[in-house]
C-alpha cells in the first residue's frame, strides 16, 4: 500500500527560524488581504489603520504562542497604527504629529535618565540589568 503522507514540507519549517519565516509570511499575507479589502470596501482610513494594528497584534500573539519573543518595535508600530486609526475614526481636532513628537521626545529623555541611573549602580539589581552589563564589560 502506498504511503499518502505529504513530503512537501521541509524539515526546516519546524525550526525557530523556519517558524519565524512562516509567521512573517502569514503576517504579510494578512496585511495585504486587509489593505486590499479595506480599499475595495471603502472602509476609510480610521478602520483601515485599526485593522492594520489588529493584524500586527495578532501576529505578535502568534509569535508568543509558538514560543518566539515579542518584537517590541512591531508592538510600538501597532500601537501607533491603533492611535492613528482611533484619531481618524473619531476625527480628533488636535494634530497627531506634534503630539507624537512630544511623546517621542519625552521617551528619549526618560531613557537618558534611565541609562545614567543604571550606569551609576544605584539599584540593587544592577548585576542582572541588561543596561549595566555592557557598561561593566568595558572596565
Amino acid at each position: 500500500m502506498a504511503d499518502n503522507t505529504s513530503t512537501t514540507e521541509t524539515p526546516t519549517s519546524t525550526t525557530p527560524k523556519g517558524i519565524g519565516r512562516r509567521l512573517d509570511s502569514a503576517g504579510w499575507g494578512l496585511f495585504l488581504i486587509w489593505v486590499g479589502a479595506s480599499f475595495l470596501m471603502d472602509l476609510g482610513w480610521g478602520v483601515g489603520l485599526i485593522g492594520v494594528a489588529a493584524v500586527i497584534f495578532v501576529m505578535q500573539v502568534a509569535r508568543r504562542y509558538y514560543g518566539r519573543n515579542l518584537e517590541r518595535f512591531r508592538v510600538v508600530v501597532g500601537v501607533l497604527f491603533l492611535l492613528g486609526g482611533v484619531w481618524e475614526l473619531f476625527q480628533i481636532e488636535l494634530a497627531m504629529g506634534p503630539v507624537l513628537l512630544i511623546v517621542a521626545g519625552g521617551a528619549l529623555l526618560l531613557t537618558m535618565f534611565r541609562r545614567r541611573w543604571h550606569a551609576d549602580d544605584r539599584h540593587p539589581s544592577s548585576r542582572w540589568c541588561r543596561w549595566c552589563r555592557p557598561m561593566r564589560s568595558r572596565t
